[in-house]
């Protein structure tokens, strides 16, 4: 059996046309600090940047379709974060009720669904 401790990255894919506008969607807009790839990635393009505790690295693919792939990260603002997105026109995608947790989606601009969630007595 393995014993996972945590989640360490995530990574998730964006045109190689677009690297430049999804580094500064979420540095800028989603507001992850940018962090230094390994000099051994030289080859490969992208960006890596601090998510809490784990990290989220983005590289280069073209895009496949329409998925159920999806990346979780428990935030602790969570009204407030929706507000912020659908201020500045990103549609949120509703999520089914969990006990537990308020949770909503969007896309990114890359079409990468991102979830959003915050855990408690709801």
């Amino acid at each position: 059996m393995i014993n996972f401790l945590r989640a360490d990255h995530v990574h998730i894919c964006v045109p190689p046309e677009r690297l430049a506008e999804a580094k500064s969607f979420y540095a800028d807009v989603i507001g992850l600090q940018l962090i230094e790839r390994p000099k051994e990635l030289d080859g490969s393009k992208g960006y890596w940047f601090k998510m809490g505790d784990i990290q989220l690295h983005i590289g280069v693919e073209q895009p496949t379709g329409k998925t159920r792939r999806h990346t979780a990260m428990q935030i602790e603002n969570l009204v407030e974060t929706r507000t912020y997105l659908e201020s500045i026109g990103i549609p949120i995608i509703e999520e089914p009720y969990l006990p537990g947790r308020i949770r909503f989606a969007f896309l990114d601009p890359f079409g990468n669904k991102m979830e959003l969630l915050e855990i408690g007595d709801y």
